[in-house]
């Protein structure tokens, strides 16, 4: 079926409601978009849905949320009876339609025989996650597009172990949404029936106190300065409650809100980007910061999984740490900690992604831990966690993502920005009864273990076209790549998709043993790198590039010449 026949489709089909069919008779006469909206599917990822809100089978909405939960649904079925009498577990962020997808998916659910568990009011995502081990759920369904702009929305997947699901079950529940060609097909129960079946339930407050009590047990230290002066900014999210309420019961006196980012607003109207990587997010909280002479400003994105720092350098200035130096502060604190109480086994492990910095193996080498790599996305972290639980051979101690995502702790299974709030405001109280800043702390970080510098570029390339330039740009780095750049050597390239990894002098090959992901990192003979990733979320690519050295000039120089390089080769066949 073409895009225009889909079109007709949903435009004259009764199943489809009037505030739909409104909507794509407005753009009748836009050929261009009739075709972005209907070309393909909304792909349903290794994790989930993620897309602008709208009608059309490439958007998400009402309908293809039901979609997904029906074959969600059919997979909970095939697995047999006890998977579903143990329900799903659902939650929600603030975004423009989070509360109605997510009633939908309970709704779907309910005309199943499945029953959910129904957050009463958006809640952060990691509390989603440990819910559902909480309730001994069969999966769980949070509604959230992270830190995406305000016109998208998307569904992430999660299974009984709280982790996100990993890419055998999402293949298989891909397989029976792929099944569903036919929207009318999709039940969807009544919500007063499903209330009074108990097919849908409503919790809330019973479920908060647990998951804050045990965000508490994990603090390193109680002997820290907790009249430190703390910013904080939900940036609109599902952050404000959680991390608010987890610091003033830790007893932290002088914890001051950005009055304007607050409340709930799925707008994000005071950011053009609700992400904590991106400076400019926290703009008023450097603002109320200055004016308070605070110690340290903090932020999570909408969902409250990741946690951006912002700290004052040597001259005053506040300025936005980034993931790697973030997690590698947390990782030593943590650390430290453990080592002072004697708690360091030899079986412990630090967990990171291979696109994240090498300090972390460093520092966790210096304590005697073990670093493993996995795939991009902490589902893969999860799922680490899990089987170190099953075979009884290792023990998580942290695990981190660039990205600014964190946890400790093994009760939530996913990155968790409230754990991480929580640390980050004690660790920065630590130094304080030191005589140290946060940055101070780092800097004393890199005199110990060298300098690493990393730098992020991401390429938003939208469309059809810009499937394509991405495509192009994989493909030129896989055939041909630069074997040196400036003094730095070129040792082994890691192609992910393939599971291959090569030793370009000798030309040997090893197998990867992660799971197939389209990415290629490149590593040199001093263990700086560079990596590129099409995004699983966004029409983007990233670059990721990381250099080291014993001075902070020596690691700078080496990642000028790794970005001139590689960034000139990328623009060069995006133009082309």
């Amino acid at each position: 079926m073409s895009y225009m026949d889909k079109y007709e489709l949903w435009l004259n089909s009764e199943y489809f409601d009037d505030e739909t069919k409104e909507e794509l008779a407005s753009i009748k006469n836009n050929e261009k978009e009739i075709e972005d909206r209907f070309y393909k599917d909304l792909e349903f990822g290794t994790g989930g849905l993620r897309g602008k809100i709208g009608a059309g089978t490439n958007r998400i909405n009402k309908y293809t949320v039901a979609r997904a939960t029906q074959g969600l649904a059919n997979y909970i079925i095939q697995k047999g009876n006890e998977n579903v009498k143990k329900g799903v577990a659902i939650a929600h962020d603030s975004r423009y339609k989070s509360r109605e997808f997510a009633k939908t998916a309970a709704l779907v659910l309910a005309a199943n025989g499945i029953k959910s568990y129904l957050f009463e009011d958006l809640r952060p995502t990691p509390e989603l996650s440990f819910s559902i081990r909480h309730l001994g759920a069969t999966a769980g369904i949070v509604v959230t597009a992270s830190h995406n702009p305000p016109e998208y929305n998307g569904y992430k997947v999660y299974w009984e172990d709280g982790g996100q699901i990993v890419p055998s079950i999402a293949n298989e529940i891909i397989g029976k949404i792929k099944e569903i060609n036919n929207f009318s097909t999709i039940e969807i129960m009544d919500e007063n029936e499903a209330l009074e079946k108990g097919l849908l339930n409503i919790i809330g407050k019973e479920i908060d106190d647990i998951y804050i009590d045990k965000v508490k047990e994990l603090s390193v230290r109680e002997n820290v300065d907790k009249d430190i002066k703390i910013v904080y900014t939900p940036l609109h999210g599902t952050g404000n409650m959680p991390v608010r309420r987890v610091l003033k019961e830790l007893g932290y006196n002088n914890v001051y809100v950005v009055k304007e980012q607050e409340k709930p607003d799925p707008q994000f109207s005071t950011v053009d980007y609700p992400n904590p990587e991106d400076p400019n997010a926290f703009k008023l909280a450097m603002e109320m910061g200055q004016n308070l002479d605070a110690d340290i400003l903090l932020g999570t994105d909408p969902d409250c999984d990741r946690v951006g720092v912002v700290v004052k350098n040597l001259e005053g200035k506040y300025i936005v740490l980034n993931g790697n130096q973030t997690g590698a502060l947390l990782l030593d604190y943590i650390l430290q900690g453990k080592k002072e109480k004697n708690e360091i086994n030899e079986n412990d492990v630090v967990i990171k992604t291979i696109v994240t910095s090498d300090l972390g193996r460093v520092i966790a080498k210096y304590y005697g831990l073990e670093t493993i790599d996995t795939l991009t996305g902490f589902k893969f972290i999860g799922e680490k966690i899990k089987e170190f639980e099953e075979n009884k051979d290792k023990s998580f101690v942290f695990g981190y993502e660039e990205s600014f995502g964190y946890l400790t702790g093994t009760f939530v299974r996913d990155k968790d920005a409230v754990i991480a709030s929580m640390l980050v405001c004690e660790m920065a109280a630590y130094y304080k009864t030191k005589g140290m800043t946060l940055y101070e702390a780092l800097q004393q970080l890199y005199k110990k273990y060298g300098y690493y510098i990393e730098e992020l570029k991401s390429i938003k390339l939208e469309g059809i076209e810009g499937q394509r330039k991405i495509d192009a740009i994989m493909d030129s780095f896989r055939s041909d790549f630069p074997t040196e750049i400036g003094k730095l050597k070129l040792n082994t390239y890691n192609d992910y998709r393939e599971g291959k990894s090569v030793d370009v002098n000798t030309n040997e090959h090893q197998d990867i043993t992660l799971p197939k992901s389209n990415v290629l990192k490149f590593i040199f003979n001093d263990n700086s790198w560079y990596a590129l990733r099409p995004s699983g979320t966004e029409p983007k690519i990233k670059i990721y590039m990381s250099a080291n050295g014993k001075t902070e000039e020596e690691a700078r120089q080496k990642l000028e010449d790794i970005k001139k390089e590689v960034l000139g080769k990328v623009d060069e066949i995006a133009t082309n």
